[in-house]
């Protein structure tokens, strides 16, 4: 079986990023894959010093372990002043080649204006140089305030439909690319 980690950039309760990730997650689950969230909400991680070793944070290795295990990754972030968050990014910068290299990566932005890849673009260039295989869809979420319901389903077919090819074809090449059946 396919094994996904999914993880959120957005330290926000009630957060869009979190929704969009959750949709991607039961997208790619209902092609048969596993995913698993990583909720940096939930985790104390303390910011990437360079070092190796984080002894007083446990759930850096747990970060690790849990990455390292997986086929591939499912990032999503809001878009800051233009770019990927610096939850996301700190969260990347404390695994390395050893765990990012060679994952399939989905990638998934939202914002509060209008749709753009910026942070997507970022992400891209971050996977690239730790070795990592980006597919060429990805969702970019504009406007976002106003495509989720109260419930937390997506409001709008064409970007539903967007979430389905991302799915697809992240379960379909990291079988290519991995090797699995």
């Amino acid at each position: 079986m396919v094994k996904f980690v999914g993880i959120g950039g957005s330290l926000r309760a009630n957060s869009y990023t979190h929704m969009a990730l959750g949709i991607a997650a039961q997208r790619v689950e209902a092609l048969g894959a596993d995913v698993e969230i990583l909720d940096v909400r939930q985790m104390n991680l303390p910011f990437c010093n360079g070092g190796e070793e984080y002894p007083d944070y446990p759930d850096v290795q747990r970060l690790r372990d849990v990455v390292s295990r997986a086929d591939g990754l499912i990032l999503a972030t809001p878009e800051y002043h233009g770019g990927v968050s610096g939850v996301l990014k700190n969260a990347l910068d404390l695994m390395s080649f050893t765990e990012l290299s060679d994952k399939v990566t989905g990638l998934i932005s939202v914002l509060g204006g209008q749709p753009n890849s910026n942070a997507l673009n970022e992400l891209r260039l971050i996977m690239r140089w730790v070795h990592g295989w980006v597919i060429p869809e990805q969702v970019a979420i504009g406007q976002v305030w106003n495509v989720f319901s109260s419930e937390g389903k997506l409001l709008d077919d064409k970007l539903s439909q967007r979430f389905d090819q991302l799915a697809q074809s992240l379960v379909e090449n990291t079988r290519k690319l991995r090797g699995i059946n």
